[in-house]
């Protein structure tokens, strides 16, 4: 992969990495914080601990987003960014755009969520 692609999705990365850290801080500042003095009866407190843990739920997901991204970025300093890690082929383009983080080429990573499947 040529040093302008790479730029790109470096830059791509470090953009999703600020967007999700930032939107980590909003929500630790906005959505986190229910007052029980604030809801006044129990269906309003069962409303906020599913609100709360959906957004748990969406934090953790962007936590291992945010691990895929430093991994990729290790990737593109070791040079091995765009290589599948399971079978060394070449991660098209187009799956980098749409998932600059990915680490496995479409046919590794159908095979992964099969065995998952299989086996959760």
């Amino acid at each position: 992969m040529d040093q302008h692609t790479l730029l790109k999705f470096r830059t791509l990365l470090l953009d999703e990495k600020g967007r999700i850290l930032s939107n980590s801080k909003q929500s630790r500042d906005q959505e986190l914080n229910v007052s029980t003095d604030d809801l006044p009866d129990e269906v309003d407190l069962a409303a906020a601990e599913i609100s709360q843990s959906l957004v748990f739920e969406l934090r953790n997901r962007e936590r291992s987003i945010l691990s895929n991204i430093e991994l990729a970025l290790s990737r593109i300093e070791a040079g091995s960014f765009g290589e599948c890690a399971a079978c060394g082929s070449e991660i098209s383009t187009r799956r980098l755009e749409a998932r600059p983080f990915t680490a496995l080429c479409v046919g590794c990573q159908e095979q992964a969520e099969h065995r998952e499947k299989l086996y959760a």
